[in-house]
């Protein structure tokens, strides 16, 4: 790519930061917005410019919003004894399109990894124990994170910490997916499936 033009090769620099892109995805993305009309590639750098100039972190439950409070933690008819736990803002958004749940969230903005260099400390647990005692108290704090090595570490971080509230401490069910064959399924996933039966 070294023979490209440098506007071009800029960009596809650019796009190749991007997760899951890689350099074969940002040479197409870049062809296809040369074909675009000038005004709509300035409207389109316009969508990325407003990102950080309107997009901000809502104060109580940490995740990106407009408005401070976000639309979430505004909502009065939400439940106050309810507290979702996410590891990232785009968790929040996953749980609201399933219209199932009805309480409110607080962000860590990550997960407890130490190979990675993330601490209890930098996910700011503190931050948790004081929303958690705000008036009113919650009363059943959902630990929502991936089932994986970084999701139980730090299920068990927040279980440790919470143990001395009077608090109801859940997280998702999990076990196999719809679609799935249970000959290809893992240990931990059957496991999970099993304990997680219910009545038919």
């Amino acid at each position: 790519m070294n023979n490209l033009p440098e506007p071009i090769h800029n960009l596809v620099a650019w796009f190749n930061r991007l997760p899951g892109v890689g350099p074969k995805t940002s040479l197409r993305y870049v062809y296809y917005l040369l074909l675009r009309p000038k005004e709509e590639l300035n409207q389109f750098a316009k969508a990325i410019i407003d990102l950080k100039d309107k997009i901000q972190v809502c104060s109580v439950c940490r995740t990106y919003t407009l408005n401070n409070p976000c639309r979430i933690c505004a909502d009065k008819k939400r439940d106050t004894s309810l507290l979702c736990i996410v590891a990232e803002p785009r968790d929040v958004q996953a749980l609201e399109n399933t219209g199932e749940y009805n309480g409110y969230y607080f962000v860590l903005g990550g997960l407890v990894n130490p190979i990675e260099g993330i601490t209890p400390e930098e996910l700011k647990f503190s931050d948790l124990e004081k929303r958690i005692t705000q008036d009113p108290p919650v009363k059943e704090i959902v630990l929502a994170f991936n089932p994986d090595i970084q999701g139980e570490t730090t299920t068990l971080h927040i279980s440790k910490i919470l143990q001395k509230y009077p608090i109801r401490i859940t997280r998702l069910a999990r076990g196999l997916p719809v679609g799935s064959e249970l000959e290809y399924a893992d240990e931990i996933t059957l496991t999970d499936a099993i304990k997680g039966r219910r009545e038919v």
